[in-house]
Formats: structure tokens, C-alpha cells, sequence
């Protein structure tokens, strides 16, 4: 179907920023939305930021201003830049695809650590 791989996460001080990627392969032609989930220790996975095919955004409130989402048609890879990070930014990260057909996230990748020290 679809793979996604992500890169990118580590260890950042607060205030520091952080570069995601996202490299999509395979059936590349189903995926209408991509995006980015976290999921902290404890808490629900939560929606960061998802970018259309078109180049559409959302982003979740806490994420504006910080966060940015962008999408490489071309390389079928998607981004997420991370700037003033705070110690709530400490999660795992997953790139998701939305499919064309069924209008749900379909595909994920394996999530990337990101944490980030007070």
C-alpha cells in the first residue's frame, strides 16, 4: 500500500527547533491529506498539522505560529518545522496519510522522538 518513513526527531533544548520529514513510497497515488500526530507519555495521540495535496493547512491551536507543515509533491516527502519548542512539545511523532478513498488515516509511520529539555 503506502510506506511512510520518518527522520528528524532527537533531543533539542527549549526554545530550539526541530526539522521532520516524511518520505511516502508506494501506492503514493491514494494519499489525498498528510500529516503529523504526537503522542506523549499518558496522553491521546493528537492531530499537529495536516497539509492537503493542494497545499491546504490545519493546525492545531497550540501548534500556530510555532509549527509549520509543508509538502514536496515531487519527492512525495512532507515536513514539519518545529520552532520555539517547549518541554509539552516531548512526544513521538507520526506521519500519517489520509486516503483518497476512505477519508481516514490510513497509513502511519513507525514515529519519531522528540524531546525536548527544560
Amino acid at each position: 500500500q503506502v510506506q511512510l518513513v520518518e527522520s528528524g526527531g532527537g533531543l533539542v533544548q527549549a526554545g530550539g527547533s526541530l526539522r521532520l520529514s516524511c518520505a511516502a513510497s508506494g501506492r503514493i497515488f491514494k494519499i489525498y491529506v498528510m500529516g503529523w500526530y504526537r503522542q506523549a507519555p499518558g496522553k491521546q495521540r493528537e492531530l499537529v498539522a495536516a497539509i492537503t495535496s493542494g497545499g491546504r493547512t490545519n493546525y492545531a491551536d497550540s501548534m500556530k505560529g510555532r509549527f509549520t507543515i509543508s509538502r514536496d509533491n515531487a519527492k512525495n516527502t512532507v515536513y514539519l518545522q518545529m520552532n520555539s519548542l517547549k518541554s509539552e512539545d516531548t512526544a513521538v511523532y507520526y506521519c500519517a496519510a489520509e486516503d483518497w478513498d476512505t477519508g481516514t488515516w490510513d497509513y502511519w509511520g513507525q514515529g519519531t522522538q522528540v524531546t525536548v529539555s527544560s
